[in-house]
């Protein structure tokens, strides 16, 4: 039987949120400028602080069970996803993968200019049905502990169920691993994808690098020296960590938060790209659906093999550079994996481009695909 969608929650969980804000253990300050070793202890007081008596999260949840949505069961995995019909008579469909510590949720904006593109005042003819399916283990779509599938077959299978015999598809950070198997697994489905991301090349040739991917390389290996901690502990040791921030909701938010800030274009301010209540709303999503620590298992799986290698892929393949973005490939290292048929480098925006610059990624998605479909 499908879990039943985890919204509204009770009053008694809202209560207990507020309780463990309140009893928060705080530890000693340091001597240190704020975000230098980690997030900011004043940013973290005053968010926990409206989370307990200014943010209104009866609101925002209303506002999630007004979204057009289902709630379904692909090999013994819940399933919830956002469905957008589109506006025109021809709308092709796309999936919409997010990555992490993003939720569905932060999809939606660009699900609705895609498939409604005139209530943005956008003149284009083309729109789409798109789907916005919760990962396995994230907010909405809670992971059973003795069931396995990977994603893609799972979000192939979905969309066969809603009537798709053939889609496109986006994703970024890890939806672009997803979107990456997926395309690579179902050519014959699968029209194009667009990603954020690549996966690096399975076999690589030293002497054949261009000086491009060789500072590709090297700025990455410094961001996994500098910045990559995170990512190593919810690879290697994910269940040291997930008891604490599954305790803690100040631990869970001071968590989040910190990337929100590090991989946005917001110039070290994370107010110039996200509201309170919006970062507040993640973390709750997390919180109450109890799924930071599930929402670890994709980095552990990939780390330790359980994830299918991406070797080729021969679907159209379109990549959107975000300039603030974790990772920024040049044209010839996406070459190697991907028939790479555009290549957009956007003028701004970071990790976070579906809440970011909506307008941009959805912009860039939709001519992606009118190039595909020879519009």
């Amino acid at each position: 039987m499908t879990a039943p969608f985890p919204l509204p929650v009770s009053d008694a969980l809202i209560d207990d949120l507020r309780r463990r804000i309140e009893a928060t253990r705080w530890g000693p300050e340091w001597p240190m400028s704020p975000w230098d070793a980690g997030t900011d202890s004043a940013t973290l007081r005053r968010l926990a602080e409206r989370w307990v008596s200014g943010f209104d999260w009866r609101a925002m949840e209303a506002e999630i069970l007004a979204l057009p949505s289902v709630m379904t069961e692909v090999r013994g995995t819940p399933i919830h996803a956002f469905v957008f019909e589109g506006e025109t008579a021809d709308a092709q469909a796309l999936i919409l993968t997010n990555g992490w510590p993003s939720t569905s949720y932060e999809m939606v904006d660009v699900a609705r200019r895609l498939s409604s593109p005139s209530s943005f005042g956008e003149t284009s003819r083309t729109s789409f049905t798109v789907v916005v399916p919760s990962l396995p283990g994230f907010p909405f779509s809670p992971q059973r502990p003795g069931v396995r599938t990977e994603t893609h077959e799972l979000w192939h299978e979905l969309m066969t169920s809603l009537g798709f015999s053939r889609y496109g598809a986006h994703g970024g950070d890890l939806g672009s691993g997803i979107t990456s198997r997926l395309a690579q697994a179902h050519p014959e489905a699968v029209t194009g994808i667009h990603v954020m991301s690549v996966v690096p090349p399975i076999e690589l040739d030293e002497s054949t690098l261009t000086d491009a991917e060789r500072r590709y390389r090297k700025e990455m290996a410094e961001w996994t020296e500098l910045a990559g901690s995170y990512e190593h502990q919810q690879q290697r040791q994910p269940l040291t960590l997930a008891p604490a921030l599954s305790d803690s909701p100040v631990g869970l938010l001071a968590w989040i938060v910190e990337k929100y800030r590090a991989w946005s274009d917001c110039d070290g301010d994370i107010g110039r790209r996200f509201t309170d209540d919006f970062l507040l709303t993640q973390a709750s999503l997390y919180w109450f659906t109890n799924s930071i620590s599930t929402s670890f298992r994709p980095y552990y799986e990939h780390a330790h093999g359980l994830t299918p290698a991406v070797r080729s892929v021969a679907t159209p393949t379109a990549v959107a550079v975000f300039p603030h973005d974790i990772a920024r490939p040049p044209r010839e290292w996406i070459e190697r994996t991907y028939n790479l048929t555009r290549y957009t480098v956007m003028p701004r925006g970071g990790h976070f481009a579906p809440h970011e610059e909506p307008e941009l990624l959805s912009g860039d998605i939709r001519a992606f695909f009118d190039e595909v479909d020879g519009r």
